[in-house]
Formats: structure tokens, C-alpha cells, sequence
């Protein structure tokens, strides 16, 4: 009975460290996870609002959300204190009294997330050579900071129920004691991130490449409901019939 219980515990440790990460191959319920650019920019979003569209493959709850991060500078004392996600319907391009690119509509939703929260959790994911950029105020900085920090969004309380094939937009705001930037995507799909000029939920802008002006997509996931937990718990319960069989 003791290994019993000390299997069935490992097993579902295991499944948090699995649930609350993740890595290229798990599974997602977006048109592909758009992943970090390890020497690409990191666009600031402590101000509001960061945007970009991603394509839903999967009917289900938006349940679980990770974004690829990074510290200005990589500023050793920055807090990472919280932030909100909001998901926004899509306006195609073009509109007629409107930007002639497509960008967020109407909000959605939103949660308010604390990374105090268990959960949320923030890890470091790799490094490279990386630039930073605040199109608000047009700073550029090359060679600004090396380490990649993945936010992962998990469990989330009264989540979003997303359809498949219907357009969506994510939106981001950290709040943090220091500036932080969310990463650009080596993917692209759609049009261009947008940014907000503080106001939220618009007027938006196209978000561009500083140097080439090509587009900018963000670093994330949208991922699904995780079952795993729960059918290891199913597991358990298996073996626990099995024994007393």
C-alpha cells in the first residue's frame, strides 16, 4: 500500500512539472506555436497593449496560455509582479472607417494574473544575442540582453471557450519592476502584431521590424484543456482496484 501511494504521488508531481512548462512537441490548440526568435526583439510590454492574432484548430477552453519573455538589459534585480491577457475577436483587413490592417476587435476577456498565483510560473527557456524595442517612444537597442524566459498561464479560472476556425487576438500587459519585453516569433502566420499607445483596446498600429520593416509576430502558445492529471488520477485508481482485487 505504501508504494501504492508513493507511485501514485510521484506520478502526479510529475504531471504539475508537466503541466505548468511548455516545450516544442506538446500539444497546442492554435494554427502552430509561434516560437521565440533567439536573436530577434523583444518589444516592451509594460505599457499597454500588445497584440497578435492566432488561428484556433481546436474547439475548447483557452485554459492554459505560455509566452516567451525577457528583462531589459537582463536587469538582475527585475520583478516580474503580474499582468493581464485579454483575447480580443479579430477585424479583417481592411476596414472601411478604420487601419487597412487587420487587427483586435472587441474584447473578449481577460484575467488579471499574479505570478504569486500557483498558477503561474516563469522559467528561463535559453538565451541568444538579442535587441530590444519600444515603438512607443522609438528606442532601438542591439545586443541588449541573452536570456529567454517562458511565462506559463495554466488552469485558468473561467477561461475562454474558443471555436475552431475562427480568428482570435492575444493581448498582453506585465507589470513588473523593471521593463520587460515580450519575445518576437521565429513563425509568422496572418498579418503583423499590433501595439496600442496606451490606451487600451486601441487605436492600433502595425507592429515592424525597426531596421527592415518587415513584420513582427509574437512569441506564444495557446494550448489545451489539461486531462493529464486527471487520467493519472484514473491511473491510480486502476491500480488501486487492481490491488484490492
Amino acid at each position: 500500500m505504501k508504494k501504492l501511494i508513493l507511485t501514485s504521488l510521484c506520478v502526479l508531481f510529475f504531471a504539475g512539472t508537466a503541466l505548468a512548462d511548455w516545450n516544442p512537441g506538446d500539444s497546442y490548440k492554435m494554427h502552430y506555436p509561434q516560437l521565440p526568435d533567439p536573436t530577434g526583439w523583444d518589444v516592451q510590454a509594460n505599457d499597454p497593449e500588445l497584440a497578435d492574432d492566432w488561428l484556433c484548430t481546436g474547439t475548447g477552453p483557452v485554459s492554459d496560455i505560455h509566452i516567451w519573455y525577457s528583462v531589459f538589459g537582463d536587469e538582475y534585480s527585475a520583478i516580474l509582479q503580474g499582468g493581464v491577457v485579454r483575447i480580443y475577436s479579430d477585424s479583417p483587413d481592411p476596414d472601411d472607417d478604420g487601419p487597412l490592417f487587420s487587427h483586435p476587435d472587441k474584447k473578449l476577456w481577460e484575467w488579471v494574473f499574479s505570478i504569486d498565483d500557483p498558477r503561474v510560473s516563469s522559467r528561463l527557456y535559453g538565451t541568444g544575442d538579442q535587441g530590444w524595442y519600444n515603438p512607443r517612444n522609438e528606442e532601438v537597442y542591439a545586443n541588449n540582453h541573452d536570456n529567454i524566459y517562458q511565462l506559463n498561464i495554466v488552469d485558468i479560472p473561467d477561461p475562454f471557450e474558443q471555436k475552431e476556425g475562427e480568428v482570435y487576438w492575444l493581448a498582453l500587459q506585465l507589470n513588473a519592476t523593471f521593463a520587460m519585453g515580450w519575445k518576437t516569433s521565429l513563425d509568422h502566420w496572418n498579418d503583423d502584431a499590433v501595439w496600442s499607445n496606451g490606451t487600451i483596446g486601441g487605436p492600433w498600429n502595425e507592429l515592424c521590424d525597426p531596421y527592415t520593416g518587415q513584420s513582427l509576430d509574437m512569441a506564444f502558445v495557446i494550448t489545451p484543456e489539461p486531462a493529464t492529471v486527471a487520467l493519472l488520477g484514473l491511473g491510480a485508481l486502476s491500480l488501486i482496484r487492481k490491488k484490492r482485487a
